[in-house]
């Protein structure tokens, strides 16, 4: 049958053929053209349209005098598929599963490992035999072994990774994830062999990258698309929301080359690992390679994880707005910070130091940071939600302690993609002889000092840090340059302490929770905070420079009065040069990401082009509004960041004069440089472009005489260039050499030898010139970031700018007033203070009600508050805190008047929660807490204890609750708000009557008209006033908010009698104590008449 077939189709080739030669001998060297030319397989042309159309069997060899048809595709196609034809032969399934009926029908069929290739008369045929004939197989195989003997031992290679020829039995194994292939046990009389699993050339080429990188999900680039496998093809198909189907041995799953940086970006957001594979070889290169049939090479070319999201693949350019628009990009955080951390403990002195590394690379911030810790790590506890990271890096045998402590912070969020990301790394890189190794590797491995010396500084910066902070420091250089972002680390600009006593204000962590500094307590946001009122901002730099800031308040006075004078003169001064300048930082990209892309080398054309081109505008702005600022503005430091700008920012003229813009909004870097004598590589590949060009051109004369049509000229179809269009009725003339490339009805359009092969070669200069192209742009971005340092100050100066220009507007908006802030004098005075966060939400209702506060370190430093429940205690005492807090950042305050001592830091305890990771109770989570203030808070410090002792029995929380502040009142002597609903603690005021004042939040008292019925005794009714008052309250009235909760009235009555009941029963031992008392005093009959006459009912 096979025979038959094949002479008839043998006798119609012969009838079609022509004298035409075929394309082959100009794309196939000496050596190839010796080898067959029809070689098992199936072609991509074929597989891409499947079943439609005729199928032509070929006869071995191509008859010389058939025309060849040159498909498009050939010269471009990228995918790896496509480049293994016609050596090899790749079975794909259309689905990943199979309908029922169809499995029936197979049930009784096996795959076996072993595939059989019977080839004759150089052609390649599918057969079919029994699984049980053992005699065929066996004489099959001896067929197989003499032709991997006598064939070349590339067709071996072939045929041992992806047979051609399989027999036509198949087991429902083959469609399961398993990739071992076996033989069905139901039939009898074959025997059970094992067998070898057969991966294609790609799914080995993944399998290598993927043990290098365990913990990566990887996106493989395949052509024009990302494909993932296996168990990242589900991660991928789950957190995506893609279609995963099974290909071969692996589950796989795809998305477009173009939507990469999405999805990118939702895996990182989920905590993942990511890793961009990608080719590093071209078609037309490769395609003149020795190694042409084989598969593209690739390579690991980025990983991404939440703090290293830097480069063109995830921040492509959109235009201004765009990022808004697209919903379904996964937005930066304001920090994408990334903390080392590692601990000691001294056996002797039994003292936790910790040491701590937190490196932004998107923005080149470093700071680091040492200190003494408890073993409530409270301390570590106030910098991880002070810097909010969004992946730390911590050592394999990190404490289990601190381990609950960061995966309960970690774990805080609801939101997944708001989740910290914890790596976990091998101790032994933590340890400070291997740590410093990687450093002084590091420095001594740098690139050429720069000319401030930037590395030298670095290193020698890093001699002098403490050693728990070079444990850090070392693990975080190898982690970053995983990612190819260590070089952030050279700059020793930017590092910096994270606390520092002598210059900013601390916060415990229970006040930044509490006061909500940088996020509400209730949803997590951002709005109700501190910073959500303080936030005008315009620029992407300012609203990070204040977000530091609110966080850290400064305690120089000059440099609080240097900010308050700034934000004075924008409020006050009519000069039009203050709105130019604010309209100068209107609608800017985010100039200090974009910086450190481009010191990165990470960035792309249109990024450098908008942020040098947005750098130079600046510049020459600022520039003519030199003379204006010099004369209408007087304070000094809105002079020094004006005049100082313009010319940080002037290197940027010199690199935009050398970019072509229209190339460079393109993205296209061949036409990226306008002269090219600096670029001596690139002009010499256009000038061989240009000859090969030339040559084509020439030819076309040759071609017109031989058409003999003078006006003949190239056409260009589809991007196929220099075609040569020839009427369908004047075929005759062509030349049995020329190639047909495609044809119409009307028209058909061919190459000449000659143009074969200046074609190939063409394409061949122009994908080298892409390379060359890409190297000389690394190089050029390697001296733009020469000038990195330089231009960050500048982006600096302007976020400081923005950040006065924020603080203003709040001030003028809310009608705040300049507070007096003085360094002498601990004292907090403000007079008709308000709590800026409520006022901001209540809007233009204006009805917070505000209220004095008076302490003093010499006098009156201990306020004692009581009153109703709910009747704003927590809120006055949050209000001074803020206030405080916004005074020493250089703002203005929400008061009529005030005047604030520098306090060193604010501490808190208020709320009730258990800590039940930890195996703490409520009370013990207070006394913690107290217990912490006590060994911390100064005679500068300002401490706010809400209801401390609450969580406990009476007797007892009174008598922590007196004995604290008594400690606070006699030995700290530090300004106390304490908030409490024990009348006893009033009684201090009398021990220390200078320094104690006992207040109560004002309320009016509504009795309910009385009963004949005791029992159903209705509960008081009270109106709050929310105004501090002098005196202690007697009662707290909490069965008026159990009204306000809605209890039943039934429970309220019988509450309000048992209240009157025990409160009668506590006054009368009262009187009997006091009558007692005064019974043991009487001396003479007179007093004790008088005694008897007072006591007797």
């Amino acid at each position: 049958m096979h025979t038959s077939v094949k002479r008839v189709l043998a006798s119609k080739s012969s009838k079609k053929s022509s004298t035409q030669t075929t394309i082959s001998r100009f794309f196939t060297s000496a050596s190839d053209q010796s080898q067959p030319i029809d070689r098992p397989g199936i072609n991509c042309q074929d597989r891409r349209h499947g079943g439609r159309g005729k199928k032509r069997l070929c006869d071995g060899g191509m008859s010389s005098e058939k025309r060849p048809k040159l498909s498009h595709n050939v010269e471009k196609e990228k995918d790896e598929e496509c480049m293994l034809t016609p050596s090899t032969y790749k079975m794909t399934s259309p689905r990943a599963s199979v309908s029922n009926a169809t499995l029936t029908r197979l049930k009784d069929f096996s795959c076996p490992g072993n595939s059989e290739i019977r080839v004759s008369d150089q052609d390649v045929k599918m057969e079919v035999e029994p699984s049980n004939s053992g005699k065929a197989e066996r004489s099959v195989m001896q067929q197989h072994k003499t032709i991997m003997k006598n064939s070349s031992s590339e067709l071996v290679e072939e045929v041992k990774e992806e047979p051609t020829k399989i027999k036509q039995e198949i087991s429902f194994s083959q469609f399961s994830k398993n990739t071992a292939i076996r033989k069905s046990s139901e039939e009898p009389g074959v025997p059970i062999r094992r067998t070898k699993t057969i991966y294609t050339p790609l799914e080995e080429q993944y399998m290598e990258i993927k043990k290098q990188h365990v913990d990566t999900v990887l996106c493989v680039e395949c052509g024009y698309k990302y494909r993932f496998f296996g168990e990242d093809a589900e991660i991928a198909a789950k957190e995506l929301n893609i279609t995963c189907h099974l290909d071969h041995n692996f589950m796989t799953a795809s998305i477009p080359t173009h939507r990469l940086f999405v999805h990118v970006r939702r895996l990182v957001s989920q905590g993942y690992k990511v890793g961009v594979v990608k080719q590093t070889e071209t078609s037309a290169i490769k395609a003149s390679s020795t190694n042409k049939s084989s598969l593209f090479t690739r390579q690991l070319h980025a990983l991404y994880t939440k703090s290293t999201l830097v480069g063109e693949d995830v921040n492509p350019l959109l235009k201004l707005g765009d990022l808004e628009q697209a919903e379904d990009v996964v937005q930066d955080s304001g920090n994408n910070y990334l903390m080392c951390v590692s601990q000691s403990f001294d056996k002797q002195s039994k003292e936790l130091t910790v040491g701590m590394v937190v490196v932004q690379p998107s923005i080149g911030d470093v700071m680091v940071d040492c200190f003494k810790d408890n073993m409530a790590h409270s301390e570590l506890e106030s910098r991880v939600l002070k810097i909010q990271p969004v992946e730390i890096l911590v050592p394999s045998d990190l404490s289990e302690t601190t381990e609950r402590l960061l995966r309960n912070i970690a774990l805080s969020s609801v939101q997944a993609d708001d989740r910290i990301r914890i790596e976990k790394r091998e101790s032994a890189m933590f340890e400070y002889p291997t740590a410093m190794r990687m450093i002084k590797d590091f420095y001594r491995d740098a690139p050429h000092p720069t000319v401030e010396n930037q590395e030298k500084g670095s290193y020698t910066l890093c001699m002098g840090l403490e050693s728990p902070v070079i444990c850090c420091l070392g693990p975080v250089i190898q982690y970053l340059a995983e990612f190819k972002l260590d070089k952030i680390l050279l700059c020793s600009s930017s590092f910096k302490r994270l606390s520092s006593d002598a210059d900013h204000m601390l916060l415990s962590a229970a006040a930044m929770k509490n006061l909500e500094i940088l996020c509400n307590q209730t949803t997590g946001s951002v709005k109700g905070s501190l910073l959500w009122v303080l936030d005008h901002t315009q620029t992407p730099f300012g609203k990070r420079l204040l977000r530091k800031w609110v966080s850290q308040p400064l305690k120089s006075v000059i440099d609080i009065h240097a900010r308050q004078e700034a934000v004075a003169e924008m409020l006050c001064s009519e000069s039009s040069v203050l709105s130019s300048l604010q309209s100068l930082l209107t609608r800017l990209p985010d100039l200090e990401r974009g910086l450190c892309s481009i010191y990165h080398k990470k960035c792309s054309t249109q990024e450098f082009y908008l942020i040098t081109s947005t750098l130079s505008r600046l510049s020459t702005e600022l520039q003519a509004l030199m003379p204006a600022i010099q004369s209408q503005l007087s304070s000094a430091l809105l002079k020094h960041l004006l005049l100082d700008t313009p010319q940080l920012l002037s290197p940027a003229h010199n690199f935009l004069k050398v970019l072509d813009e229209k190339a460079a909004k393109m993205g296209n870097k061949t036409e990226m440089f306008v002269d090219l004598s600096e670029f001596p590589v690139i002009q010499k590949r256009k000038e061989e472009i240009q000859g090969v060009l030339s040559d084509i051109m020439e030819h076309r004369r040759e071609v017109r005489l031989v058409l003999k049509n003078p006006s003949l000229d190239y056409t260009t179809v589809s991007g196929q260039q220099f075609l040569i269009e020839v009427k369908n009725s004047m075929s005759s003339i062509v030349p049995s050499d020329w190639v047909k490339i495609n044809s119409t009805k009307v028209v058909g359009r061919y190459y000449t030898p000659f143009i074969v092969e200046k074609h190939r070669r063409l394409q061949q200069l122009r994908e080298q010139l892409v390379i060359d192209c890409s190297h000389e742009w690394i190089s050029f971005l390697q001296l733009f970031g020469d000038h990195y340092y330089i231009l960050r100050k500048a982006v600096c100066h302007l976020a400081t700018m923005d950040c006065l220009f924020s603080l203003a507007q709040v001030a003028k908006e809310n009608n705040y007033c300049r507070p007096e802030v003085l360094e002498d004098k601990s004292q907090i005075l403000i007079k008709a203070g308000k709590h800026p966060v409520i006022t901001s939400l209540m809007g233009d209702q204006d009805q917070y009600v505000p209220n004095e506060t008076h302490l003093e370190g010499d006098g009156k430093r201990v306020v004692i508050i009581t009153g109703p429940n709910m009747g704003g205690k927590s809120s006055y005492i949050r209000q001074v805190a803020l206030v405080t807090i916004m005074a020493q950042l250089g703002s203005f305050v929400p008061a009529r008047e005030a005047s604030v001592g520098i306090v060193d830091g604010i501490y808190v305890r208020m709320g009730a929660s258990d800590n039940i990771s930890r195996g703490r109770s409520t009370f013990m989570e207070e006394l913690v807490e107290a217990s912490d203030i006590l060994a911390r808070a100064t005679s500068r410090s300002l401490v706010i204890l809400d209801e401390l002792g609450r969580g406990t029995s009476t007797h007892d929380g009174i008598a922590i609750a007196y004995a604290t502040l008594e400690s606070f009142i006699r030995d700290v002597k530090c300004l106390t708000l304490f908030v409490t609903h024990y009348p006893p603690l009033c009684e201090l005021e009398h021990l220390y009557p200078q320094h104690v004042g006992n207040y109560h939040m004002a309320f009016l008292l509504n009795e309910p008209e009385s009963t004949s019925d005791e029992e159903e005794l209705p509960p008081e009714f009270i109106t709050f006033l929310y105004q501090l008052t002098e005196g202690a309250a007697a009662r707290s009235y909490g069965l008026n908010v159990a009204r306000l909760a809605e209890i039943p009235e039934s429970i309220l009555r019988t509450a309000a009698f048992k209240s009157k009941e025990l409160e009668a029963l506590v006054n009368s031992r009262r009187n009997m104590v006091r009558l007692l008392s005064d019974a043991w005093s009487i001396n003479n009959k007179e007093t004790l008449l008088n005694w008897k006459k007072c006591s007797s009912p």
